[in-house]
């Protein structure tokens, strides 16, 4: 099992628009093959910041999503809104 850590910025003023888009992604993501699951957090004090936190079976799983057409299509409404590129970081069980 491994965790995906993306942090993203919005636009100020975006937030509502980001939020329906990441909805759309993460609904898509749920019929993905090893997709565990994943949730959401807004930073405190600064509403334009969000971390995801979602959970794959395995790196392969997130790589054939990361990469697949699906993705660059729900990334499509979500691109636009950011103010800079999301950043990813991949994580796995420690001691």
């Amino acid at each position: 099992m491994i965790k995906v850590i993306i942090e993203r910025r919005i636009m100020p003023g975006l937030e509502e628009e980001y939020e329906l888009a990441a909805r759309e992604a993460m609904r898509v993501s749920l019929g993905v093959r090893g997709f565990v699951g994943g949730e959401t957090l807004v930073e405190l004090g600064h509403t334009d910041r969000r971390l995801m936190i979602t959970k794959w079976r395995d790196l392969r799983a997130w790589k054939e999503w990361h990469s697949s057409e699906a993705r660059a299509a729900a990334m499509q409404s979500i691109l636009p809104l950011l103010t800079e590129d999301e950043t990813i970081r991949l994580y796995e069980p420690g001691c």
